[in-house]
């Protein structure tokens, strides 16, 4: 369950190209099972690519650019979880990332998808009219190591039962534990990005403010369980029905009042999506 938040930061960093190239090299392997300790990440370094702990869903959204919630398929899509070790070709670019992804996919999970466009409820992230009650980001990205380049993309997560902590990269991190959410130096889109995996429906970013922020959001004890559980969900993951009945009787709109305090609004609207439908897929790669 803790490990339900890490899909959409971790992969907001990767840029989408035009072409269909693959990877020169590619290798899959299961992940080590994680029982209390939550250890997930994407790297991106010259031409090496990791993904550590990372679900056929997370694969699909870094492949299309879409949301959990635009990802229809089978249920167990965000059960099994799986370590990637790919090598980016010559004539290639990071860029290219979520079209090698594709082939990826097709290749050695046998995929087969089609896109349709539906009509979802959505929250647009808003300000309140006295405006947000947090500050610009101050924080400085940690200086490189000497002689060596930072990587393009460089995002760990890791935790346990008191929390997750999830590092972006640059001084930009996202951790939550104790009833308590903590942003530091992210953008608004990527806090919409990062909430929408607490809720039942995409958020999307309508701030209009342009900088990266440090935000802190104090949520009630009685809300802070159901959203956890929410993350879950909306990762893939199977929960016992007795987790499940907690959201029936939970505030069905647990982050309005957090967000509020720091001057930001949720407002429900429909909107349309497009929607990644799996038709098939195998559960086991094909071997390296």
């Amino acid at each position: 369950m803790r490990r339900a938040f890490v899909c959409v930061l971790l992969l907001s960093a990767v840029v989408y190209g035009q072409a269909s190239p693959t990877f020169e090299v590619a290798s899959l392997r299961p992940s080590s099972p994680q029982t209390n300790d939550v250890r997930a990440g994407v790297r991106i370094a010259g031409a090496q690519v990791r993904f550590v702990s990372m679900s056929l869903k997370d694969f699909i959204g870094t492949a299309y650019g879409v949301k959990p919630q635009q990802i229809s398929g089978p249920d167990w899509l965000g059960q099994e979880r799986f370590d990637l070790a790919a090598t980016i070709p010559s004539d290639g670019s990071p860029a290219q990332i979520p079209q090698m992804m594709r082939a990826l996919l097709a290749d050695r999970f046998r995929m087969t998808m089609h896109t349709e466009e539906r009509e979802f409820p959505v929250y647009m992230l808003g300000l309140t009219k006295d405006g947000p009650k947090f500050q610009p980001s101050t924080a400085v990205a940690p200086a490189p190591e000497t002689g060596e380049k930072p990587p393009l993309v460089n995002v760990t997560a890791a935790g346990g039962p008191n929390g997750v902590a999830v590092d972006l990269g640059g001084g930009s991190s996202f951790a939550y534990g104790n009833n308590r959410f903590e942003i530091r130096k992210m953008t608004m889109i990527a806090v919409a990005e990062m909430l929408t995996r607490f809720v039942d429906r995409a958020v999307i970013n309508q701030t209009g403010l342009t900088g990266t922020y440090d935000i802190v959001l104090n949520i009630a004890p009685d809300d802070y369980t159901p959203l956890i559980i929410r993350s879950a969900i909306n990762a893939g993951v199977t929960l016992p029905p007795q987790a499940l009945r907690l959201l029936d009787n939970a505030n069905t709109d647990p982050l309005f009042g957090p967000l509020r305090d720091v001057g930001l609004t949720l407002e429900s609207r429909r909107a349309p999506l497009q929607v990644v439908v799996v038709d098939a897929i195998s559960r086991t790669p094909t071997e390296n």
